[in-house]
């Protein structure tokens, strides 16, 4: 059976960090588009960041640049996220999901489940203090 399972939620001080994983069975990520989603709440779905296929190339919402980054790790068939300098606002469910592109191009941010071909189940990022 064909997934993403993700992995790595937990409860982090402001200011802290956290890295969370997402695994890929049964298909290669290295012809999809992949993403995080998160979802605080009370609030709608957010796409914080998107990475093409190949280059990788990163698409990053304000919310987060230069605090998260996505990392791909082509011979776990594992994408990460790599949150620093977390702060209350960045509570929420986070998703990770992978699109099927051959596409160089950037990838859009979107948060919608429907324009995915995977949606791993979440993993809660709980920051207080």
């Amino acid at each position: 059976q064909s997934q993403l399972v993700g992995s790595g939620g937990g409860l982090v001080r402001p200011g802290g960090s956290l890295r969370l994983s997402c695994t890929a069975s049964g298909f290669a990520l290295d012809y999809y588009i992949v993403a995080w989603i998160r979802q605080a709440p009370g609030k709608g779905p957010e796409g914080i960041v998107c990475s093409t296929p190949g280059r990788g190339r990163g698409t990053y919402a304000d919310s987060v640049k230069g605090r998260f980054f996505l990392l791909r790790d082509k011979r776990q068939n594992t994408f990460y996220l790599q949150m620093n300098s977390l702060t209350p606002d960045d509570t929420a469910e986070y998703y990770c999901a992978a699109a099927r592109s051959l596409s160089s191009e950037l990838c859009p941010l979107d948060s919608t489940k429907e324009s995915y071909s995977y949606w791993g189940q979440g993993s809660q990022v709980t920051v207080s203090s």
